[in-house]
């Protein structure tokens, strides 16, 4: 399997980040300071593809630090939370050097008071002998009222499309990948700030053919118009709050059935645990049990629920995230069901000549297909028959094939 280009080329050193010079000197600055310091966690926040997480790792390899990295959109309560994170704030790393607790993605933390997941980390961080870092994309909602007053906070600026350029550029040079200059300043700029989705784009355009032009750039699609299937498929299968995924079929320009069918033909490729696929699997069926009634009883409240079974049930299904980068493919099963219908088409057409020809009934013919078939077997005599009904060369083609 093809090693994903964001895993491939991420920031290895600080230095490589880009665009995020006083984000990365801020994180530095609380590391050097750490314990002796009022608020005992950050918060790293901005939108989605800036380098916070590399930021981290890049920071803790030059430190010394052990990245003890947790998403948390994987905790369902708070005792999750307490299992996964209590311990670990207090235990020392395994290699007996200093430790750093990465708490990834909290957006996807659950606001419900009963479940307490921001109070668990909260309480986390007061205990924690060691750095706590978090990640958001907006930190502030009132959920997270309890964390802001314990963290500092850390803006990641979007980053510009010069920057991403330059790096998309980087890596063309490397892969050996060719490219016109005008289309790949046009992915970057289409990437919204996203160097993660940019490099994903560049993956999946260019690295079978070895080209980025304008023609392949334009089977992308405009990222700020519209969502793509591919960026929905993401929110469903690479993260774990249903309250995410619930959402990612709003912007799509497939219709609900194209869409399952979409995940569908992905589901095996991202889920690689049976139990995971078992789960989603049921929940693509208890979905095909509402689509029934809608089109049987004309019930159309049931079409929410169709909606959550296949986002946020097939979302919530997985043990863990599948961290391998997964080209998602359109389902095959239209060209399938396309070509059985032609299929069926073409006999029906040649049962109707014979049964003009044998005075009886084309169902009766397609009731006795196979026999007719073996009537073909002999070359002479299926010229001879052809003749005698008034088949054309494709039908005895078709009949002799």
């Amino acid at each position: 399997m093809a090693i994903p280009w964001i895993r491939k080329y991420c920031p290895k050193e600080p230095h490589e980040i880009v665009g995020q010079e006083q984000a990365v000197k801020d994180i530095r600055s609380y590391l050097d300071a750490f314990p002796g310091i009022r608020k005992k966690a950050l918060i790293l926040y901005g939108p989605p593809g800036t380098g916070k997480t590399s930021s981290v790792y890049a920071l803790a390899k030059e430190l010394d630090y052990e990245v003890l990295e947790v998403n948390a959109s994987d905790f369902r309560n708070k005792q999750q939370i307490q299992e996964k994170l209590g311990v670990a704030s207090q235990q020392k790393s395994l290699f007996g050097g200093s430790k750093l607790i990465l708490v990834d993605e909290i957006d996807g933390l659950s606001g419900n008071k009963d479940r307490g997941g921001v109070a668990a980390i909260s309480k986390m961080i007061e205990g924690s002998a060691f750095p706590v870092i978090m990640t958001a994309g907006n930190p502030w909602g009132n959920k997270f009222s309890s964390l802001r007053r314990k963290a500092g906070l850390v803006q990641f600026l979007e980053l510009d499309h010069n920057r991403i350029f330059g790096v998309l550029r980087d890596i063309c040079s490397k892969e050996g990948i060719r490219f016109e200059e005008h289309a790949l300043k046009a992915l970057a700029r289409r990437a919204g700030g996203d160097l993660r989705a940019a490099v994903n784009d560049l993956q999946l355009l260019a690295s079978d053919k070895g080209l980025l032009d304008r023609q392949s750039l334009d089977e992308l699609g405009d990222r700020n118009r519209i969502e793509t299937m591919l960026s929905a498929l993401v929110k469903i299968f690479k993260n774990s709050d249903p309250l995410i995924a619930v959402h990612a079929l709003d912007s799509v320009e497939e219709n609900l059935d194209e869409s399952i069918l979409w995940i569908d033909e992905n589901l095996p490729k991202e889920y690689k645990d049976p139990g995971s696929l078992a789960r989603a699997y049921d929940c693509l069926s208890r979905a095909d049990v509402f689509r029934r009634r809608i089109r049987r009883w004309q019930h159309w409240r049931f079409l929410v629920y169709v909606n959550a079974l296949v986002t946020a049930g097939v979302a919530v299904s997985k043990n863990e995230r599948n961290r391998d980068y997964v080209k998602y493919t359109p389902t095959k099963r239209i060209l399938k069901l396309w070509r059985a219908k032609m299929k069926y088409q073409k006999r029906k057409a040649i049962a109707l000549k014979i049964a003009e020809s044998t005075h009886s009934s084309s169902r009766r013919v397609m009731k006795d297909w196979f026999f007719y078939k073996e009537m073909f077997r002999e070359k002479d005599t299926a010229q001879h028959l052809a003749d005698e009904w008034d088949l054309d060369k494709d039908e005895l083609r078709w009949l002799t094939g």
